[in-house]
């Protein structure tokens, strides 16, 4: 894999498509600089090597060109503490203005394009566009994991600009491609998956690929109860995607002739509501009353699910096991990410991934205590899925 540690920065301008896509409250202020912190040793880098860095990304979803929300404009005071670089602003990312600053740039400078969403032909893979974001730089470097599995401009398109030895990827996008590849390709057997979240549905690839290369997979969240009420269950008003029943017993099946264990809860915590508030109790999974939901697992399935990830050398973590922002319905998940915080000090390889799931070992201070944090949801679902991403082929290639 080729990483900026390959290449030659001296006296050259590097174009970084960083992941610059953060919340921001109202005073435009960074609320989560996660991901502008994990760019920064790709910037700081490519600048000890002797390099200037000319930064593009895109902020939010604009519809009608430039709007001020979106403006990249406040990120730049972030971007500037956590490289310790002055960074320069462009107001747009193919203006006469920009081109004037990125062929001024001197060796250690930082300048940051303008959103390049505000064009519309990045969403739309344009060439000519390419072309145009190309010239900034000598060398192109990707290190926007999260937009990877996106066939834009400036992450798909735009490396052909640039000879095979002069485009690489960034340390985030090294990080993400070995981690998953290592999961996907190299897991040290028994490797469990654990898969959360709403709906079968948004999961039904993730699970299929899956069965092809782990030994165990665990159902969690709201889509559990689509398998419980599939093999004869009844869920009260549990979320349920009636027409998946089919799908789940199908997947139950494939999971059995595979020789994987595919464990779905036996028990859950009910609630009479949706709320913090409502009236709770244990019960088993397959009998909750009418008028009943399951909002978490309960501790029966904490204790199975606990020790298959203990018992498990490679573990990859995607979806929450219940609705884990109320305090009441948190525990299943908060477990779930001490488990697997125990079997990663025992020499288990973890890989989290998914936003809910980065959020969950976030919430419980376990970041330092798990292998691999994924950046990018969506890109690591579809690496997962289909093996490879637009972004990935478009330096390898």
């Amino acid at each position: 894999m080729k990483t900026i540690d390959n290449l030659n920065f001296q006296n050259k301008r590097a174009l970084v498509r960083v992941d610059f896509n953060v919340p921001l409250n109202d005073s435009f202020e960074v609320t989560d600089d996660t991901r502008i912190r994990a760019a920064a040793p790709t910037i700081k880098k490519i600048i000890e090597k002797g390099g200037s860095v000319i930064l593009m990304s895109h902020l939010g979803r604009p519809k009608d060109g430039p709007a001020n929300k979106f403006s990249l404009q406040h990120v730049v005071n972030t971007v500037k503490k956590l490289t310790g670089v002055d960074v320069l602003f462009s107001d747009d990312c193919i203006g006469s203005d920009s081109y004037i600053k990125s062929s001024a740039l001197k060796p250690g400078q930082v300048l940051l394009l303008e959103n390049l969403r505000f064009h519309k032909e990045e969403e739309q893979g344009d060439v000519a566009f390419a072309e145009k974001l190309s010239k900034h730089g000598d060398i192109y470097v990707n290190d926007a994991f999260g937009t990877a599995h996106r066939a834009h401009a400036s992450t798909a398109v735009i490396a052909q600009f640039f000879a095979a030895d002069a485009r690489c990827f960034g340390y985030v996008m090294a990080g993400e491609v070995a981690s998953i590849d290592k999961v996907i390709n190299g897991a040290e057997k028994p490797f469990t998956a654990i898969v959360g979240g709403a709906k079968v549905s948004d999961k039904i690839l993730i699970i299929e690929q899956l069965m092809s290369k782990a030994n165990n997979i665990l159902i969690g969240g709201g889509m559990a109860f689509t398998f419980v009420k599939a093999m004869g269950g009844t869920i009260g008003k549990s979320l349920c995607e009636d027409d998946k029943l089919e799908l789940a017993k199908e997947l139950l099946e494939k999971a059995k002739a595979r020789g994987v264990n595919l464990y779905i809860p036996n028990d859950a915590v009910i609630a009479d509501n949706f709320a913090n508030d409502a009236n709770i109790k244990e019960s088993d999974i397959n009998t909750i009353p009418d008028g009943w939901m399951g909002l978490d697992i309960s501790n029966g399935t904490i204790k199975t699910f606990s020790e298959v990830i203990k018992n498990s050398k490679t573990i990859l973590w995607n979806g929450p096991m219940g609705v884990f922002e109320m305090s009441r319905f948190e525990n299943g998940t908060k477990q779930i990410a001490l488990a697997i915080a125990e079997a990663t000090k025992k020499g288990a390889f973890s890989l989290i991934g998914g936003g809910d799931s980065v959020a969950a070992i976030n919430k419980y201070h376990l970041a330092e205590q798990v292998s691999y944090v994924s950046t990018g949801g969506g890109a690591l679902l579809e690496y997962i899925e289909q093996g490879s991403l637009p972004g990935v082929r478009a330096i390898e290639d």
